[in-house]
């Protein structure tokens, strides 16, 4: 009997697999139940994003799926250029083409690459075939001989889910290890073989230096990491993935190459797993052929997932939870709001939800319970999905959620100090030895130095006065003009407002020692304003303009995870020292001088020459710069702030000879236009202000309609919440200048948005240790450790395109996971403010 059993139900999981078949959506991708496989809707493969990507039961457990030229790259490695793609619904395939090099990025772009002597086209072609996925690559030539078996198909596997789970190869097993672990492998590198495809760029002096990029090879450098790479943990023909997990297992059948399992981890930080056939010689066509077989759990559903605030409510403001849903999910049971308390539950409210509609991938519901005010405990469920649990209470924002970013963010960030908290030293002493003027080429991270320096000062030569102030934008140390003088901007504008005095940290720039959790007598808030004024100031003091940014000269020291004591040496004028830039950028010079303007108001009583010093600067910007079709709106704001720290009519007039400009560009000014408008008292510029502004009024309502979190938000690669963080704050002066227009509605939706009430599976709040659950694994700093600073604030839940949001506990995600500065965090805690404010004025 238990035989005939077995058999039957071995039947019955045949004919389950034969009836469900992979076949192309309307989105452009193949779908079966609950798993799904995108080819090329993404590219961006140095964010492990693009390529043939695997989505099962709710997780993307694979991607980049594509031609690479070393066994595990690594962002600073050769990428092909996509040429098209072809979603073929009749043949049920995807075709792409691609070749290599991408001319466009060897030794130029924002982060150049250094292409081999290498040159061909291929296509990688993807058709659902019942429940299989076959995976073919053809290619227009053979690989030379050359680079025979360093031209392979690779696919990633992300590694976060899978340490200490098991993998299958052929009559091999194992599981995947929480580190990587030796042996060694010694191949050949591509950079033997270097390509010349930069001719068209020699003229224009935005040339990286191959030498400086790459060094001499007799130490580690990341772009030259293909030399040294760890042993395959196996080597076969038949790889499966989770043999013990239905939701997550898939098996690899490659017909002609091997397929080796390889760790990325090893030559690359922040690597992943990866599978890997490498093209054998003399073969074009067929050169690879996969068949990719995922596990289709039967009826599978996503499970519903409620999305709140992780800190909760004050009782006066709007409360409402967002239901995410399967779209085939028919079922609708009632929602159900507890109150906790030391008795045991309370039942304050079942209904059910509301319908909203779909929206990506998913369908929502919501379920409001504005009117419920009584403070406490509470939580909500729906079937067998539960909420966290969240605070409803007056003193919702007193204590713990804007706090974190002045306490910890910003003293963790900052540069040339020591920064101490009781036993722990986050930072030893730092960049003491800032720095020397950049040569001319174009370096990495973005920045380039003309073939002038804009200054008195040479290559190479030091330039005093940039060893103080200052914080490092995001876990990368630099420090960009834009994010110095953009931080210092929104901490300016959140004292004026807000007139905040928190002191619960000792900051002594003469030592360079900050303690953190050791008052100090001042106001944090106008210290941390004092510490991004003293870089900007002193570098346009000491340069005679502003610089770019200053960065390390070498890309290891730029890869760097551990201490920023560790980058350099201190010292003054030896190799590993870093550089300043500078530019001619009327757009950011410009801003900065509208953020000096504000900055030297503040400062006023604190720190008086500091203050001067802030507005001359912020004046001699103004007067001298530019003006582009770039710049133009930029100098109505440098206008706006300077007249109001000076009340001089040469500003006025300027503002309002920019009534047109500002008035056609209202959704880019409106929310600073406010305060000068207040303060001028011109009743036809104020009438025309005002028609502009109920126009984009209008409009928003239009877009927030848009998604069920009542902001205008558009899912990209990149998190979103920075931008939602700046809409929510720009909305702030909307809401003051011109109540009667706007409402604090989308401020707090913003709000709500980055504490937890956001797309996808995780709910986490992008607050870093702010809410029941947080980003406590985050791209700062100590990401090696996969750990957090407190208060700083994620980029968030990122968009798999076409489709698919996603936020993983993954610390070297920059596009999901990143801290960065200018606006990361002092956005946020000006929306906490901002919401205390408005709310208990009600």
């Amino acid at each position: 009997m238990k035989r005939t059993l077995i058999g039957i139900y071995l039947l019955t999981s045949v004919f389950s697999l034969t009836a469900q078949e992979f076949k192309l959506n309307s989105f452009g991708y193949f779908n079966n139940g609950g798993v799904d496989v995108m080819s090329f809707n993404d590219f961006y493969p140095e964010g492990h994003q693009g390529g043939v990507s695997l989505i099962m039961h709710g997780n993307r457990i694979a991607t980049n799926g594509d031609i690479r030229l070393e066994a595990t790259p690594g962002q600073w490695q050769p990428v092909p250029k996509q040429q098209d793609r072809i979603v073929d619904n009749t043949s049920n395939t995807i075709i792409t083409r691609l070749s290599y090099p991408d001319s466009s990025r060897h030794m130029t772009g924002f982060n150049p690459m250094i292409y081999p002597d290498l040159q061909f086209n291929y296509t990688v072609r993807v058709e659902g075939k019942g429940g299989d996925i076959v995976v073919t690559v053809d290619l227009d030539r053979p690989i030379p001989a050359d680079f025979a078996g360093k031209v392979g198909f690779n696919l990633e596997l992300f590694p976060g889910d899978l340490f200490g789970k098991p993998w299958i190869m052929d009559e091999q097993d194992g599981i995947f290890p929480q580190q990587p672990n030796g042996p060694t492998l010694n191949v050949r590198s591509n950079h033997q073989h270097t390509g010349d495809y930069c001719s068209f760029t020699k003229e224009s002096g935005l040339l990286a230096d191959r030498k400086q990029l790459a060094r001499d090879g007799s130490s580690y450098n990341p772009i030259v990491a293909d030399d040294l790479i760890a042993e395959p943990y196996a080597v076969g023909h038949c790889f499966t993935v989770r043999p013990d997990d239905a939701y997550n297992k898939f098996t690899i059948l490659s017909e002609n190459a091997e397929l080796k399992l390889y760790d990325g981890r090893m030559n690359h930080n922040n690597g992943w797993f990866v599978v890997r056939s490498e093209i054998p010689a003399g073969v074009t066509k067929g050169a690879v052929c996969w068949t990719i077989t995922p596990n289709v759990v039967k009826d599978w559903l996503y499970t519903p997932v409620i999305q709140t605030s992780q800190v909760g409510y004050h009782p006066a403001q709007p409360k409402e939870a967002i239901i995410e849903l399967d779209s085939r999910d028919s079922a609708r049971p009632e929602a159900t709001l507890y109150r906790l308390t030391a008795k045991g539950e309370e039942i304050i409210r079942s209904a059910t939800p509301q319908s909203w509609g779909n929206f990506l991938r998913y369908n929502y519901l919501k379920f409001d319970f504005t009117d419920v005010k009584e403070e406490g405990l509470y939580q909500i469920r729906y079937g067998n999905s539960v909420s966290s649990v969240f605070r409803i209470a007056r003193n919702i924002y007193e204590r713990g959620v804007w706090q974190p970013v002045l306490e910890y963010f910003l003293p963790v960030q900052m540069c040339h100090m020591r920064v101490n908290e009781k036993y722990r030293v986050w930072h030893d002493y730092c960049h003491l030895d800032d720095a020397r003027m950049a040569p001319a080429l174009n370096h990495i991270d973005g920045y380039t130095q003309g073939v002038s320096t804009l200054t008195k000062y040479a290559p190479g030569d030091i330039v005093p006065g940039l060893n103080i102030g200052g914080w490092h934008d995001a876990g990368d140390f630099d420090l960009r003009v834009e994010s110095q003088a953009g931080e210092s901007y929104i901490l300016a504008l959140a004292y004026e407002a807000f007139r905040e005095d928190y002191d619960v940290t000792s900051i002594d720039h003469h030592n360079r020692i900050t303690e953190i959790h050791q008052p100090d007598g001042k106001p944090d808030l106008l210290q941390q304003v004092e510490n991004g004024a003293l870089t900007v100031v002193g570098g346009y003091r000491a340069l005679g303009r502003l610089y770019r940014g200053i960065i390390c000269n070498d890309l290891r020291q730029y890869v760097m995870l551990g201490d920023a004591g560790a980058m350099t040496d201190n010292v003054i004028g030896n190799a590993d020292d870093r550089w300043v830039f500078t530019e001619d950028n009327p757009s950011r010079e410009l801003s900065t001088a509208a953020a000096l303007a504000a900055v030297s108001r503040v400062l006023k009583g604190f720190n008086d020459t500091l203050s001067v010093q802030s507005l001359q600067a912020a004046r001699e910007l103004f007067d001298r710069t530019r003006v582009t079709d770039h710049s133009e709106i930029n100098k109505v704001q440098a206008a706006v702030e300077l007249y109001l720290a000076t009340r001089e009519d040469g500003y006025k007039k300027y503002i309002l000879g920019q009534q047109k400009l500002i008035v056609d560009n209202i959704a880019r000014t409106g929310w600073f236009i406010g305060r000068a408008d207040q303060a001028i008292k011109d009743r036809k510029f104020t009438e025309n202000i005002r028609k502009a502004l109920a126009v984009f009024r209008r409009e928003l309502e239009e877009q927030k309609k848009e998604t069920p979190y009542g902001v205008p938000y558009k899912p990209s690669i990149w998190g979103a919440g920075w931008d939602i963080q700046s809409f929510g704050y720009q909305q702030y002066f909307l809401v003051q200048a011109y109540p009667d227009l706007f409402g604090p509605e989308l401020l707090y939706s913003a709000l709500n948005f980055v504490l937890g009430c956001h797309p996808g599976s995780n709910t986490a709040s992008f607050a870093s240790g702010v809410g029941a659950n947080s980003a406590t694994v985050a791209y700062g700093l100590n990401r090696a450790d996969w750990s957090y600073i407190p208060g700083g604030v994620i980029s968030g839940t990122a968009m798999i395109r076409p489709d698919f949001p996603e936020l993983l506990t993954f610390p070297f995600l920059w596009q999901q996971t990143e801290y960065v500065m200018g606006g990361g965090s002092s956005h946020y805690m000006f929306l906490v403010l901002a919401a205390r404010q408005l709310l208990e004025n009600k």
